[in-house]
Formats: C-alpha cells, structure tokens, sequence
C-alpha cells in the first residue's frame, strides 16, 4: 500500500490551518525570504504554530526555499534553514543545489519543479544528490510520469493537479528578467504569459491583435487522479500560493473528496498519509473560484484547448443567455438566481471581455446593473449574448463562514488500580497519553457508564474526537464528573505535547561559504540570440498550423515574432523535432 499526499498552498498562517482543516495532508509555505514568491512570506513564528497544528494529524509542512540564490544571501539563507530546521519543519523545497550543503543533515529537501524535472535520468541524479521527493514539470504525460516511476521506483513523485500554468518550463523562463528587470527565479515574476501580443509573421503581417497569446488556461487534472496514481505519483499538489483562503478552502476540499473516493474502492492499494476525520459544511466546487478555463496539460498528449488568448481574467460560470436589455434592466433566460453585488460578465463580438455588477434584482429575477452604467451601451450585453457569473455573493459568503471541522479519534480506557485509577487516551496515529491518579474507590449506587461516556466525550475545541472509551472496573466506581473532567483535560493536554516537533539542531552548517560561490541565473544573452522562454506549448498547434501534427500545408512565412503593446518584439522559434517552441532575445 502506498500513502498519498494531497499538498495544498498557503500564503499565510491562516490559509495553511484551513488547508489542514480541509483535508490536506501537507502544506508548503514560504517564509520571509528566498520562497519565490515576494508577496507570500511568513515569520518563522507563524510557521511553527502551523507545524504544531498539522503535526496534530500527523500532516507535514513543506517551506519554499526556491529562489536561486546571490552569493552574500547564503548566511542568511544558513540561519533559516536552521530556524526552520528547529521549529520542527518537515522538509524543504529548494531549486538552488548550493542548498544542499547548507541543509545537509538539519531538514530534508524535495526538489523543486525549478529544477526542470523532466527526465528519468535527472530525477535519479536528484535521489543519488539526497533530495527525498521530486516535484515533476507540469508538462509530463501519464506515461512520461509512469517512465520516470519505472526507472527510479525509490523517488516519491510529486505532481501538480490544480491551478496556474507558466507557459514555460519552471526554472527556465527569463522573459521577466530581460523585459522588466524582475526575476522569476527571485520571486519576482511579472507575468510576461498573462500580457498581450501581436503575432506578427516575417512579411510583417499580423496574424493574432491584441491577444493573451501565452496565457494558459489552468490546469485540473481532478478527473484523472487515479490514473496518476497508477502512473507512480504520490504527492498531488495544489498551484496557489498568492490565492486567498477562500481559494484554498473550495480546492482542498474538493481534491480530499476525490481522492477518498479513489482510496474507498481501492483500501488495498493506496490510503492517505495523514490522519483526521474531515467534515465540510459545504460543496466544494472548483469552477467557482478564480480560474482562466481548465485543462489537463498535456497529460494525455497535445491538445489545442491548453491557452485561453482572449483574456487571463476569471470569467466564471455560465449562468444563462441574456434575453432582454432595457436602460438598466436585464433579463436572463436561464435557471440562475442572481444576488445583490454579484459580478458578471460577458464577450462582445469581438472577443473583448467586459463586465458589470448586479446593483439589485426586482421581484421577477431581473437583474439591475448599477446606476453608474446606466445609458452605457458599450458595456451592457446585447440580447442573445452570454452571460457568465465571476463573483457570487452567495459563495463567497458561505466561504467565509467556518466550513470544515477535522477531528482526530481517539480512544479512551479507564482502569482501576490498587490505589485509584489509570486513565489512557490513544489517537489514531498510535500518540498515547496516559497517568496513573491516587482517588479513593467509592462504591455507585448505580450504572455509571453512561456518566462516564458523557464526560470523556466532552473534547471541545480539541482537534479529538472520543471513537471508543474501554472502562475497566470490577465493580460499579463513583468518580465526580468535575475529577474525571480535570483527569480528562490533563491528558488531553499530553497528547498535544506528543505532537510537538523535536528540536531540530540549529547550528549553521558552516562558517565559510565561499566554496558555494558562484550564483549566476543565465549567461550574457544580451549579445547573441538565447531562449528566454522554452515552452511546450506551442503557437502554431494553437492555432491550428502545426506541419507535423495537423498536417498544415500552408505558407507560415516565418519567422514569427510576438509583438508587445509598447513595440518591442519577441522572435519565435519552432522546434519542431522536439514538439517545442522558444521565445527569442531579440
């Protein structure tokens, strides 16, 4: 039996808690620096009281330590590590290999998808350098993924199932760097995929105007999780670690829910690798947070719905077609109920995005857009039009209500001994805590099961959950509700120390570090042409002029350039041998 774990993004303290308490069994999270992403950091502190609380259900914590780094950051990067290391934080996951010497011995280290994990051969050089998970490129097929499995059995597998898509593969995009002076591979990615571009061809003719030419849909692989089990994966990772908590709730929660599925029909093959019963107040639905479109990615091969190229905006679910405009008034016909504040939107004939809020809805369900639209016929839709809802207010407020509890079972036995009574309490996870109480055996008058049932079930705001309570007692004993409640806090209170980390060593690795010197992210590419990007995703397979695939015949006078709203242009190149293309250096 292997043990699956579904890993969910945090972008703070609050968001790693309601992961946990939706059903992950592990959560990555970035600290105050070198974590990729410079929006999302975290005090050390922060990150401790969320291993305490994952490590109660036996769920890990994963820091991003993925940016590369400058040669004077590696002492400060030492003393995170050793922080990190002491607070109890399961692994890290790290792009820069300088890393490795500096965690040697104090936390382990996954392998970032930076890394460009792409290959059988690279992923056992990883396990032979000590990294203890790989997280795959997002790019790989099922049998890709399989392969990799086949050859390096020993590796656990980490692939990603839900959220953004760089159009690049991780680690080798230095697109943001060269336009915008704002390094990917230092948190700083400006998102060069989400812009507009024209695509002009070598005669200088525009092919596509104005469009979102490299903004990918994102990826949901949720109807394909058991496949990829059977592939060799076992960590399933959720993109999003600038998402709000809403975001994290919806996903995790839905992603629990299919792999317990899988796990229920399938006891003898897989099972999760945390612990906790997790109970939702809600149906998760992943369409109705933000997303671009979905699409598996290439899992199943080459297809041509990867990239949304009208907008990288969220344009939410379909609720209808509009029927009738009047001023302000809409009606839509459809099944859809609309509240007060929702946000909609819609796509004019020529494939620009445009939006509104609902203001209010009258008695008939017609919807009043808001005064300040009023007489704008450029942004109101045109009957026949449809219409799609991005915001819900519903949702959203059912969201921000607690939605989940998780709770861990555990198992009670009261004894007698010669002197009083031994009181034990066992979670799932085989943690015990138990104390042996001096108390005089007072005989019942009667049956106090019950009695005692009652009170070592009262577990409150624990993260406990009383399963089974053995009382074993050769006669009827008398123990006051407020002892055996003080007897049962107590114990309650040593088993949540059983779940503390144990200090990690905090002492820097070394005291010199100039033999990791050396921190370079690319070479000069400003004096020849070099990849700023190299992508899968191809734009003549987009757009339905692939010679290899599609058998396009036509003339594609190349070479193709995309063309930024400020002028300057990106050469195309097309490697058709290996089913990619490369965004240029000019």
């Amino acid at each position: 039996m292997r043990h699956i774990e579904l890993l969910s993004p945090a972008r703070n303290l609050e968001c790693g808690i309601e992961a946990i308490r939706h059903g992950a069994d592990a959560v990555y999270i970035g600290a105050e620096r070198f974590g990729a992403r410079a929006a999302a950091g975290n005090s050390v502190d922060d990150i401790a009281q969320l291993v305490r609380y994952a490590h109660v259900f036996g769920a890990k914590i994963y820091v991003t330590l993925n940016t590369l780094l400058h040669d004077d950051e590696l002492e400060a990067a030492d003393r995170l590590i050793g922080e990190l290391a002491a607070v109890g934080v399961d692994a890290l996951i790290v792009q820069d290999r300088r890393v490795r010497q500096l965690a040697k011995g104090r936390i382990p280290l996954h392998a970032s998808t930076q890394m460009d994990n792409r290959t059988a051969a690279h992923v056992q050089q990883l396990w032979d350098e000590g990294y203890k998970q790989a997280v795959l490129a997002r790019e790989l097929s099922l049998d890709e993924i399989r392969a990799i499995h086949e050859q390096v059995p020993q590796m656990p597998l980490e692939v990603f199932v839900h959220g953004a898509l760089c159009v690049c593969y991780s680690g080798r995009c230095y697109a943001s760097e060269h336009l915008f002076g704002r390094s990917a591979n230092r948190g700083e990615c400006a998102q060069v995929c989400r812009l507009a571009f024209d695509l002009v061809d070598g005669q200088g003719q525009v092919l596509q105007h104005n469009k979102h030419l490299l903004s990918l849909r994102d990826m949901n692989r949720s109807r394909d999780l058991e496949a990829l089990l059977d592939a060799g994966a076992t960590s399933f990772k959720i993109e999003g670690r600038l998402k709000d908590v809403g975001y994290v709730k919806n996903i995790t929660a839905y992603y629990r829910r299919r792999l317990d599925a899988i796990f229920s029909h399938r006891p003898n093959d897989y099972a999760r690798s945390s612990a906790g019963t997790v109970e939702l107040r809600f149906t998760p639905a992943p369409q109705r947070s933000f997303n671009r479109g979905f699409t598996d990615y290439f899992l199943h091969g080459r297809t041509a719905e990867l990239a949304n190229i009208d907008t990288p905006k969220y344009v939410g679910e379909p609720v209808g077609t509009v029927k009738q405009v009047r001023g302000s008034l809409l009606s839509v016909a459809g099944t859809a109920t609309f509240e007060n504040g929702d946000g909609l939107c819609y796509f004019d004939e020529g494939r620009r995005l445009h939006g509104f809020r609902v203001n209010s809805v009258d008695s008939q369900g017609r919807i009043i857009v808001s005064t300040a639209r009023q007489g704008d016929a450029t942004r109101l839709p045109h009957p026949g039009t449809a219409l799609f809802r991005n915001q819900s207010q519903a949702f959203d407020r059912e969201l921000s209500r607690p939605t989940a509890e998780r709770r861990l079972a555990v198992k009670w036995q009261l004894a007698e001994t010669p002197t009083g009574f031994n009181l034990s309490m066992t979670d799932e996870l085989g943690r015990t805590a138990a104390a042996t109480f001096d108390y005089a055996h007072e005989e019942a008058r009667g049956p106090q099961r019950d009695a005692i049932v009652r009170q070592l079930s009262r577990l409150g705001d624990t993260p406990y959950a009383a399963s089974d309570i053995d009382i074993c007692f050769s006669k009827e004993w008398f123990i006051p509700a407020s002892v055996l409640g003080e007897w049962r806090r107590e114990q309650t209170g040593k088993l949540a120390q059983a779940c503390l980390p144990t200090k990690a060593a905090g002492q820097p690795a070394q005291s010199e570090y100039s033999e990791f010197s050396g921190y370079s992210e690319f070479s000069d590419y400003s004096t020849h042409p070099a990849s700023l990007m190299t992508c899968r995703y191809c734009l003549r397979y987009q757009l339905g002029r692939c010679p290899k695939h599609q058998h396009y015949r036509g003339e594609l006078h190349e070479p193709w350039s995309l063309r930024l709203t400020d002028g300057r242009t990106l050469p195309l190149r097309f490697d058709c041998r290996n089913c990619q293309m490369e965004v240029l250096h000019p």
